[in-house]
């Protein structure tokens, strides 16, 4: 009975997630620039220094070119060779949130925040909406410490530093993103929205048959 209602809350989470990303699409789509994210991005930028460009520019690398394929080959290539080949598998999976992103992307075509609007600290390709920085984040480091809680047979501190650094790198990806210029608020919030929708996805897929 208690499976069943989570399974109900769980459709609603989902179905809500997934409502409010389309609206927010459509929302773009007519308001290309809304005054939310300029507000965002003006009170994220109001203190600015080298270091924190250092600091948002490192957080921000896992997402990057060759940064994100590095970073998915090596996650995916250790759990592989501790013999955890079906964890490996769904690490490597995790790169597809680069396509998923990359379609939308295409769809929406939405323009990057640019000059004078915005201090442009470091300068993306591709379109804005959604961040795909976010999205990846969400889906890579998210899956990683749905694992560190899941395999109890790596030990446990290892598990607390994978997870906490997983955890800090996606409550931070966020402001990197408009600390640099590189998104506006409602990107991130479209690949946050995404990306869990995508979480979801792989873990479902992942917990449907248990590893042996």
């Amino acid at each position: 009975m208690i499976e069943k209602r989570r399974k109900h809350i769980m459709k609603y989470v989902l179905g809500g997630i997934a409502i409010w990303f389309i609206v927010l699409v459509v929302n773009i789509l007519v308001f290309p620039h809304p005054f939310i994210d300029l507000a965002f991005s003006q009170e994220v930028q109001e203190f600015q220094n080298p270091f924190l460009d250092s600091l948002m520019k490192l957080v921000s690398w896992f997402g990057n070119n060759p940064g994100s394929y590095i970073t998915v080959l090596l996650g995916a290539l250790l759990f592989f060779v501790f013999k955890y080949r079906k964890e490996a598998l769904f690490v490597f999976l995790t790169a597809g949130s680069g396509l998923v992103s990359t379609l939308v992307k295409i769809a929406v075509n939405r323009p990057r925040p640019s000059e004078p609007l915005v201090h442009i600290v470091q300068k993306a390709s591709q379109q804005s909406f959604p961040s795909g920085h976010v999205m990846f984040y969400i889906v890579y480091f998210g899956y990683l410490t749905v694992l560190m809680y899941h395999l109890k047979t790596i030990p446990k501190a290892v598990r607390i530093i994978v997870a906490v650094i997983s955890i800090l790198l996606i409550c931070a990806i966020p402001y990197s993103r408009i600390y640099l210029g590189d998104h506006w608020f409602t990107d991130v919030l479209g690949g946050f929205l995404l990306g869990m929708l995508l979480l979801y996805l792989l873990s479902y897929f992942y917990f449907r048959k248990p590893a042996k």
